[in-house]
Protein backbone atom coordinates (compact mmCIF):
# COMPACT_ATOMS: atom_id res chain seq x y z
CA UNK A 1 0.00 0.00 0.00
CA UNK A 2 2.93 1.80 0.55
CA UNK A 3 4.91 0.99 -2.20
CA UNK A 4 4.41 3.65 -4.45
CA UNK A 5 5.50 6.89 -1.92
CA UNK A 6 8.90 4.62 -1.15
CA UNK A 7 9.41 4.62 -4.91
CA UNK A 8 9.30 8.30 -5.40
CA UNK A 9 11.28 9.21 -2.26
CA UNK A 10 13.79 6.73 -3.78
CA UNK A 11 13.68 8.53 -7.10
CA UNK A 12 14.12 12.03 -5.30
CA UNK A 13 17.24 10.68 -3.46
CA UNK A 14 18.45 9.58 -6.70
CA UNK A 15 18.03 12.72 -8.70
CA UNK A 16 19.36 14.40 -5.76
CA UNK A 17 22.81 12.08 -5.79
CA UNK A 18 23.40 12.60 -9.11
CA UNK A 19 22.87 16.95 -9.09
CA UNK A 20 25.03 16.64 -6.53
CA UNK A 21 27.62 14.45 -8.83
CA UNK A 22 27.25 16.88 -11.73
CA UNK A 23 27.84 19.85 -10.14
CA UNK A 24 30.95 18.96 -7.66
CA UNK A 25 33.84 21.63 -7.78
CA UNK A 26 36.52 19.27 -10.10
CA UNK A 27 39.04 21.80 -8.65
CA UNK A 28 38.09 20.35 -4.82
CA UNK A 29 36.96 16.84 -5.87
CA UNK A 30 37.94 14.02 -8.19
CA UNK A 31 35.66 11.84 -10.79
CA UNK A 32 35.78 8.37 -11.04
CA UNK A 33 34.55 6.77 -14.18
CA UNK A 34 34.71 2.93 -14.08
CA UNK A 35 33.48 -0.66 -13.16
CA UNK A 36 32.75 -2.04 -9.91
CA UNK A 37 35.47 -5.18 -9.22
CA UNK A 38 34.21 -5.63 -5.61
CA UNK A 39 32.42 -4.06 -2.53
CA UNK A 40 33.44 -5.62 0.79
CA UNK A 41 32.04 -3.55 3.64
CA UNK A 42 32.46 0.02 3.16
CA UNK A 43 35.53 -0.58 0.52
CA UNK A 44 34.84 -0.78 -2.96
CA UNK A 45 37.49 -1.33 -5.92
CA UNK A 46 36.59 -0.05 -9.31
CA UNK A 47 38.63 -0.43 -12.21
CA UNK A 48 38.45 3.11 -13.24
CA UNK A 49 37.86 3.98 -17.59
CA UNK A 50 41.25 4.86 -18.07
CA UNK A 51 42.56 0.93 -16.58
CA UNK A 52 43.85 2.29 -12.96
CA UNK A 53 42.49 0.30 -10.06
CA UNK A 54 40.96 2.61 -7.47
CA UNK A 55 40.03 1.76 -3.89
CA UNK A 56 36.68 4.34 -3.05
CA UNK A 57 36.08 4.17 1.16
CA UNK A 58 32.70 4.85 0.90
CA UNK A 59 31.68 7.16 4.01
CA UNK A 60 28.79 6.40 6.68
CA UNK A 61 25.35 7.30 5.09
CA UNK A 62 25.57 6.45 1.91
CA UNK A 63 23.54 7.49 -1.16
CA UNK A 64 23.02 5.65 -4.05
CA UNK A 65 21.63 6.84 -7.65
CA UNK A 66 20.40 4.30 -10.44
CA UNK A 67 21.17 5.40 -13.80
CA UNK A 68 18.98 2.96 -16.81
CA UNK A 69 18.28 3.44 -20.40
CA UNK A 70 16.48 6.37 -22.26
CA UNK A 71 15.72 7.18 -26.04
CA UNK A 72 16.06 10.47 -27.71
CA UNK A 73 12.48 10.23 -28.51
CA UNK A 74 11.77 10.78 -24.73
CA UNK A 75 12.74 13.83 -24.91
CA UNK A 76 10.14 16.14 -25.47
CA UNK A 77 10.08 20.50 -25.11
CA UNK A 78 9.67 21.60 -21.28
CA UNK A 79 11.78 18.11 -20.35
CA UNK A 80 14.56 19.49 -17.65
CA UNK A 81 18.00 17.71 -18.97
CA UNK A 82 21.42 17.35 -18.45
CA UNK A 83 23.58 17.46 -21.37
CA UNK A 84 27.49 16.86 -21.91
CA UNK A 85 28.64 18.27 -25.31
CA UNK A 86 31.64 19.40 -27.36
CA UNK A 87 32.31 22.70 -29.72
CA UNK A 88 32.04 21.37 -33.26
CA UNK A 89 33.06 23.27 -36.67
CA UNK A 90 29.26 23.92 -37.60
CA UNK A 91 28.98 26.41 -34.35
CA UNK A 92 26.67 23.81 -32.47
CA UNK A 93 27.87 21.58 -29.87
CA UNK A 94 28.08 18.09 -29.97
CA UNK A 95 26.35 16.06 -27.36
CA UNK A 96 28.25 13.41 -25.79
CA UNK A 97 26.19 12.10 -23.43
CA UNK A 98 22.36 13.10 -22.32
CA UNK A 99 20.35 12.60 -18.93
CA UNK A 100 16.84 13.64 -18.92
CA UNK A 101 15.91 14.62 -15.34
CA UNK A 102 12.29 13.77 -13.69
CA UNK A 103 9.92 16.84 -13.91
CA UNK A 104 9.93 17.12 -10.32
CA UNK A 105 13.62 18.01 -10.09
CA UNK A 106 13.65 20.88 -12.85
CA UNK A 107 15.99 23.22 -12.13
CA UNK A 108 18.62 21.37 -10.61
CA UNK A 109 21.93 22.41 -10.77
CA UNK A 110 20.93 24.50 -13.86
CA UNK A 111 23.89 26.22 -15.76
CA UNK A 112 26.22 25.30 -18.37
CA UNK A 113 29.98 24.82 -16.84
CA UNK A 114 33.20 23.09 -17.71
CA UNK A 115 33.03 18.79 -17.70
CA UNK A 116 35.41 16.25 -17.73
CA UNK A 117 34.17 13.66 -19.46
CA UNK A 118 36.02 14.75 -22.91
CA UNK A 119 38.67 17.69 -23.60
CA UNK A 120 36.87 20.94 -23.76
CA UNK A 121 33.64 19.90 -22.60
CA UNK A 122 30.80 21.46 -20.93
CA UNK A 123 27.74 20.26 -19.22
CA UNK A 124 24.64 21.54 -19.49
CA UNK A 125 21.60 21.58 -17.02
CA UNK A 126 18.68 23.59 -18.96
CA UNK A 127 15.08 23.18 -20.22
CA UNK A 128 14.39 22.23 -23.69
CA UNK A 129 12.67 24.28 -25.58
CA UNK A 130 13.02 23.88 -28.45
CA UNK A 131 13.55 20.57 -30.65
CA UNK A 132 14.14 20.27 -34.41
CA UNK A 133 14.89 17.05 -36.28
CA UNK A 134 16.86 16.66 -39.30
CA UNK A 135 18.09 13.42 -41.10
CA UNK A 136 21.60 13.64 -39.48
CA UNK A 137 19.38 13.58 -35.52
CA UNK A 138 17.59 16.44 -33.45
CA UNK A 139 19.10 19.98 -32.22
CA UNK A 140 17.72 20.73 -28.71
CA UNK A 141 17.78 25.13 -27.75
CA UNK A 142 18.14 24.63 -24.00
CA UNK A 143 17.80 27.43 -21.97
CA UNK A 144 18.92 28.30 -18.48
CA UNK A 145 19.00 31.20 -16.47
CA UNK A 146 21.19 33.91 -18.04
CA UNK A 147 21.79 32.26 -21.31
CA UNK A 148 21.10 30.03 -23.96
CA UNK A 149 23.03 26.86 -25.89
CA UNK A 150 22.40 24.78 -29.49
CA UNK A 151 22.90 21.36 -29.22
CA UNK A 152 22.91 18.82 -31.93
CA UNK A 153 21.87 14.90 -30.66
CA UNK A 154 24.40 12.48 -32.60
CA UNK A 155 23.10 8.96 -33.84
CA UNK A 156 24.33 6.94 -31.17
CA UNK A 157 24.51 9.20 -28.40
CA UNK A 158 23.97 7.58 -24.65
CA UNK A 159 20.71 8.42 -23.26
CA UNK A 160 19.25 7.93 -19.68
CA UNK A 161 17.17 8.57 -17.02
CA UNK A 162 17.23 8.19 -13.18
CA UNK A 163 15.99 5.83 -11.08
CA UNK A 164 16.02 4.07 -7.47
CA UNK A 165 19.51 2.27 -6.45
CA UNK A 166 20.82 1.32 -3.27
CA UNK A 167 24.31 -0.05 -1.76
CA UNK A 168 23.01 -3.84 -3.09
CA UNK A 169 23.33 -2.63 -6.48
CA UNK A 170 27.01 -1.85 -6.72
CA UNK A 171 27.93 -5.06 -8.02
CA UNK A 172 30.90 -6.61 -9.57
CA UNK A 173 30.20 -5.91 -13.49
CA UNK A 174 28.21 -2.59 -12.53
CA UNK A 175 29.37 0.81 -13.94
CA UNK A 176 29.66 3.54 -11.75
CA UNK A 177 30.20 7.30 -11.73
CA UNK A 178 31.52 9.05 -8.43
CA UNK A 179 33.01 11.78 -6.88
CA UNK A 180 34.97 12.07 -3.79
CA UNK A 181 37.89 13.05 -1.97
CA UNK A 182 41.21 11.82 -3.50
CA UNK A 183 43.19 10.63 -0.38
CA UNK A 184 46.58 9.36 -2.73
CA UNK A 185 46.83 8.35 -6.07
CA UNK A 186 44.67 5.44 -5.90
CA UNK A 187 42.72 5.68 -3.12
CA UNK A 188 39.19 8.10 -2.90
CA UNK A 189 36.68 8.69 -0.28
CA UNK A 190 33.33 9.23 -1.84
CA UNK A 191 29.64 9.38 0.06
CA UNK A 192 27.61 9.47 -3.86
CA UNK A 193 27.73 7.05 -6.62
CA UNK A 194 25.89 7.03 -9.59
CA UNK A 195 25.64 2.94 -10.45
CA UNK A 196 24.33 1.94 -13.78
CA UNK A 197 21.23 -0.23 -13.68
CA UNK A 198 20.24 -3.72 -15.87
CA UNK A 199 23.49 -3.52 -17.68
CA UNK A 200 23.80 0.31 -18.15
CA UNK A 201 27.04 2.52 -18.32
CA UNK A 202 26.92 5.83 -16.83
CA UNK A 203 27.89 7.87 -19.87
CA UNK A 204 28.56 10.90 -17.91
Amino acid sequence: MHRKPLIVAALTLSVAVFAALQSADAGERVRVRGTVESLDGDTLKVKSRDGKDITVALKSGLNVGGVVKAAVSDIKPGDFVGIASQATDSGINGAIEVVIFPASMKGTGEGDRPWDSQPNSSMTNATVSNAVTSVNGPTLTLTYKGGERKIKIPDGTPVVTLAPATKADLKAGAGVFITGERNGDSTVTADRIAVGLNGTTPPM
